[in-house]
């Protein structure tokens, strides 16, 4: 976890690496690659999409799309692989729905010749995909929790903390989220891959979400059964954070309740904007997957594969705290500034 753990300040991943997309326009010809995502209704995997497209048509590369029905969905995902490399992609771009389950196909995609970089969620290990473009996860996590504990200050120490993750296999970007969350609160993760093996009684409970609306919704209700009493929540993205706050408003914590996310969608700044989330942490998935197209046309001409941000083992594609209750010392923007961001 170490890579994860980078105290850097906010990165953008844009003037990490140069990838000459007009140099790769002519040679890129004739190229197909691939983008599969989680699903196909989440905001953020129809950003990413349409970064994808984008950078696809910019040069000359074919893009085919996939996703999966559900996040969780690794047999259509599985499918989605097989057909890529039927079709003889020269690149694959995928948001892993389960970092482990999806190795051994793609093991198969690599040997069969194709740049297979993941987006957003890394493979374990990480050295299974040729590359990974995504948000420093732990970091983006431990923003949100730095941000809670000082704006509750002297009362962290009595906080009631609800932790709404995404699923129950505990993959990379669910982890990395949920434990970056925990050190920057300042409690102890005992295994930084485990997620619920804390022992810190400000801890009320974890729950899962999928990441939507009506998963964050069921999950609170589950942890208020627990504990009426909590006091901060955090949540694995801005859907679930909607759908928390809704089973919170519906017994009347609607406010005093301090909401954490990560995500950085425009819906989910106009969340922060209305106060519904304290502060979320800004990720760039259209950057993402137009620096994976211009990857993919690089290595179809020179036959170069990408290269990890310094001290990393993955590309960084940045992370920014949005909040509109800034705390000294912690560098953030406003819902305003991030709703000239959102997703870009």
């Amino acid at each position: 976890m170490n890579s994860t753990k980078s105290k850097a300040t906010i990165l953008l991943g844009a003037t990490a690496v140069s990838l000459c997309s007009m140099v790769g326009a002519a040679s890129a010809q004739g190229t197909t690659a691939c983008l599969i995502t989680k699903t196909d209704t989440n905001p953020f995997f129809v950003k990413m999409k349409e970064g994808a497209s984008a950078a696809a048509k910019e040069v000359g590369i074919e893009l085919l799309t996939y996703a999966g029905k559900y996040d969780g969905d690794v047999e259509t995902q599985v499918a989605a692989v097989e057909s890529c490399m039927a079709a003889g992609a020269k690149g694959i771009l995928i948001t892993p729905t389960d970092s482990r389950a999806l190795v051994p196909v793609i093991s198969q995609a690599r040997d069969a010749g194709a740049l297979v970089i993941a987006l957003d969620t890394q493979f374990e290990p990480a050295d299974a995909a040729d590359a990974t473009f995504a948000t420093d996860n732990f970091k983006a996590g431990e923003l949100i929790g730095e941000w809670a504990a000082a704006t509750l200050g002297d009362k962290a120490a009595d906080a009631k903390i609800a932790l709404l993750d995404l699923n129950a296999s505990e993959v990379s970007v669910d982890y990395q989220r949920d434990q970056g969350f925990l050190t920057g609160f300042g409690i102890d993760v005992k295994d930084p891959t485990d997620i619920g093996d804390e022992d810190d009684p400000r801890i009320v409970g974890n729950d899962v979400t999928d990441g939507s609306p009506d998963g964050g919704r069921t999950a609170m209700e589950n942890l208020l059964q627990v504990n009426q009493d909590i006091n901060v929540v955090y949540t694995i993205n801005e859907p679930a954070a909607a759908g928390a706050y809704e089973a919170l408003k519906s017994v009347g914590k609607g406010e005093g309740v301090l909401i954490v996310s990560v995500d950085g969608g425009c819906p989910g700044v106009k969340d922060v904007q209305a106060g519904v989330i304290g502060a979320t942490s800004m990720q760039f998935p259209l950057l993402m997957a137009s620096k994976g197209v211009e990857a993919i046309a690089a290595f179809a001409e020179t036959g170069e594969k990408p290269k990890n941000t310094e001290g990393l083992d993955f590309f960084n594609t940045g992370v920014q705290l949005v909040t509109d209750r800034p705390v000294e010392g912690l560098p953030s923007i406003t819902s305003e500034e991030a709703l000239g961001k959102c997703w870009g």
